[in-house]
């Protein structure tokens, strides 16, 4: 990638992340409910109505918007996202905390996820038409079209309540304790990938070059393995980026479900007792991840296919 692309790049990674600062900050700003009343709430407590003003006067809290906007920036961009009202510690320390465990589910996610996908995408691409295509198509229909709840309560039912081989909660440490959201994750991932391998592998498959290779003797597994599957690949690096993102964001629905202490559980957490400082700091670092995560596989694709720098 040339000097100027990335320094267009980056550019617009400060730009969008002013938007959404500002978007995020504006609709907290205008939300219904008393940060206050509610940091009060949050620690059993409820004063007179002098001790309220008095507190908002001293978080700046009566100061115009742009005035609090402009405060509540500056202190992001020197690492303060402010204090939480409902767990009354640092935004950030409460990020960081939460940030193992959800890094921890989001690559095992994406690993048990590969090791199902891949295979069964280039197993179906390579017999067209089979039975085996048919099944394996049938069964990424039903991966797509069920909800990851459904999926993480019937895995509940059966493997912890049923069966008693893992916990019901997954709050904790040890690997048993990740087994089940991992694989909840994994499988509406998996159906979703096998398609796109399946796809990307026939388009492939079709090329000149491919063709070329068999009539030359090239035997079929060295084409499959060593040009098709590099290059049938390529496409769903960027698929690997937005999964990567969402999964660091944290997934609220199955962290829920598991009692999972990610950064999607802190989310909901933050919105139902209203913490506004919390939410902010959250809608920030997921917005960066994105950004941060699609400029990496922007870059990536230069060195994965060098076609790509000469065009830009």
């Amino acid at each position: 990638m040339k000097k100027h692309a990335l320094a267009n790049r980056l550019l617009q990674i400060v730009i969008v992340l002013f938007g959404i600062s500002f978007l995020t900050f504006g609709l907290t700003y205008i939300a219904p409910g008393d940060p206050v009343r509610a940091m009060y709430a949050a620690s059993g407590t409820i004063p007179e109505d002098e001790i309220i003003e008095e507190t908002r006067e001293a978080l700046g809290l009566q100061e115009p918007f742009l005035v609090q906007y402009g405060n509540w920036l500056l202190g992001c961009l020197q690492g303060d996202f402010g204090k939480s009202y409902s767990y009354n510690k640092p935004v950030v320390e409460l990020m960081l905390g939460r940030l193992w465990p959800t890094l921890k589910l989001a690559l095992t996610s994406l690993a048990l996820m590969l090791v199902v996908a891949v295979p069964l995408g280039i197993l179906s691409a390579t017999h067209p038409g089979g039975l085996v295509d048919y099944l394996v198509r049938g069964l990424t229909f039903v991966g797509v079209a069920m909800p990851n709840f459904w999926m993480g309560l019937l895995l509940l039912y059966f493997f912890a309540v049923k069966l008693n081989w893992l916990p019901v909660v997954s709050a904790g440490q040890g690997f048993d304790k990740l087994i089940l959201p991992a694989v909840t994750l994994a499988f509406a991932m998996a159906a979703k990938y096998t398609r796109q391998v399946r796809t990307a592998f026939l388009e492939e498959m079709n090329q000149d070059y491919v063709i070329g290779a068999r009539c030359r003797g090239i035997p079929e597994r060295v084409i499959l393995w060593c040009h098709v599957l590099p290059n049938s690949m390529l496409p769903l690096v960027t698929l690997l980026g937005l999964s990567l993102g969402s999964l660091l964001g944290g997934t609220a629905v199955v962290e829920v479900i598991f009692s999972y202490p990610g950064l999607g559980s802190l989310a909901v957490g933050a919105i139902t007792s209203m913490d506004y400082s919390l939410i902010q700091g959250y809608v920030l670092w997921i917005a960066l991840i994105y950004m941060v995560l699609n400029f990496l596989v922007d870059i990536s694709y230069t060195f994965l296919d060098p076609r790509i720098k000469e065009m830009r």
